[in-house]
């Protein structure tokens, strides 16, 4: 069953599409199966409302950081902001900080509608 649905906003999107489809692939059923599992090998929270979606392949540790919607009746929605290849332990401060610009402009947008 779908926990779920996970929208890629356009820098998530970018990132994705560079890399080769084997890669995609992988990025593309991790999520997937973040939707489904409670994984956080897959999908975990870092701080307040930003999460990550976690692949690891090939040697690299690919990051898409991501938001929750639930502001609509039925469907759950994470947005993906932007992602990035992690090349120390911790998740630089400076990539949270944008995933929670684009997250206080999203909703801003979404309020002004």
């Amino acid at each position: 069953m779908q926990n779920f649905q996970t929208i890629f906003l356009e820098e998530a999107d970018k990132i994705i599409s560079g890399f080769d489809s084997k890669t995609i692939k992988k990025i593309l059923y991790n999520i997937d199966l973040a939707e489904q599992t409670n994984d956080p090998k897959l999908f975990k929270k870092l701080q307040n409302d930003i999460w990550e979606f976690r692949t690891n392949f090939a040697g690299l540790q690919i990051r898409l950081l991501a938001f929750w919607d639930k502001t609509y009746d039925k469907d759950t929605l994470v947005f993906a902001t932007h992602g990035f290849i992690k090349k120390v332990d911790k998740v630089p401060k400076n990539e949270i900080d944008r995933a929670v610009r684009i997250r206080e402009k999203y909703f801003d947008n979404k309020l002004k509608k």
